[in-house]
């Protein structure tokens, strides 16, 4: 190969490495600063293709989408002395890429100031409020109020639009978890006792009341099966009292045939003598007069 085709070959490639050099791409996620020797010299924000002057200028590309921010637990005391671990994440956006180039000219930079700045506003709100308004529908205007706060400390500063600072998890220091659970414990300890004898009480009641209720249902059931059995007797005996007046010969014969039938009932029940007496008086004749053996 001559020296005259490597030297057109090396020339190409100086032109087409100077060529690359000269060229960006702008991405409609992106925001891009061009910078000449440490000064910003525009700013690009038009997704395409983009030239510059090559080893003079060089680019610096910025999210322009929604970053979240995980900012590190910290301990933190509310007003009534209750120490709690605090993790909280902001949301942000890069809205003027030259201010926050100025002010923390890298992303991680930034996101390391502010969240120092979440955790001291969270230090000084947190402060003001007891640990019961943490827990309850007031934490949200206990967000808001930290989440203005912060935008009013960064936003003006660093060329972003804070959305949101939000406490992802609120904790109590092991310590500190351990002796509200052992209190907790014996709160409930203390109110399922006074359950437990709230519930003998009561069942004690209902027992008395069910004994009560029984032994009056049982007096008013005797009371009234006397009655009804007082009233059987009567209307058994006017109805005796009239068969016996329509047939006396006949009632005596009935009367006397069930009491032999209610002696004599058992199979094994037998009878040594003689067929004699009252007892004995249709034995001999059907008619009931006294028969011979009845008279000795």
């Amino acid at each position: 190969m001559s020296r005259m085709r490597i030297a057109i070959i090396a020339f190409l490639v100086v032109i087409g490495f100077v060529g690359y050099s000269a060229i960006y791409t702008v991405h409609e996620r992106d925001q891009v600063l061009v910078l000449q020797f440490g000064k910003v010299v525009r700013v690009d924000d038009k997704p395409g293709l983009h030239f510059k002057i090559p080893f003079i200028q060089n680019d610096r590309y910025f999210d322009r989408r929604v970053l979240d921010l995980d900012v590190q637990p910290a301990e933190l005391n509310t007003s009534d002395q209750k120490q709690t671990v605090v993790d909280t994440i902001a949301r942000f956006r890069i809205t003027n890429p030259l201010k926050f180039f100025q002010a923390a000219r890298t992303v991680a930079g930034f996101e390391q100031q502010l969240g120092t700045i979440v955790n001291s506003t969270t230090r000084a709100v947190f402060a003001g409020v007891p640990l019961s308004e943490l827990l309850t529908a007031k934490r949200a205007n206990i967000m808001r109020d930290i989440a203005n706060r912060v935008s009013a400390a960064v936003e003006p500063r660093y060329g972003v639009d804070l959305i949101d600072v939000r406490v992802k998890r609120l904790d109590l220091p092991p310590q500190n978890s351990e002796r509200i659970l052992e209190r907790m414990e014996s709160q409930r300890r203390q109110e399922a006792t006074g359950i437990r004898a709230n519930g003998e009480r009561e069942s004690a009641r209902i027992k008395a009341d069910a004994d009560r209720d029984s032994r009056i249902i049982v007096a008013k059931a005797e009371r009234r099966s006397q009655e009804l059995r007082g009233e059987g007797e009567g209307k058994a005996q006017e109805i005796y009292n009239r068969a016996y007046g329509k047939n006396t010969g006949f009632f005596e014969f009935w009367i006397s045939m069930n009491a032999l039938r209610d002696s004599l009932a058992s199979d094994n029940t037998r009878f040594i003598g003689p067929a004699s007496g009252e007892f004995f008086k249709y034995f001999g004749n059907m008619n009931g007069t006294k028969s011979a053996n009845a008279r000795k």
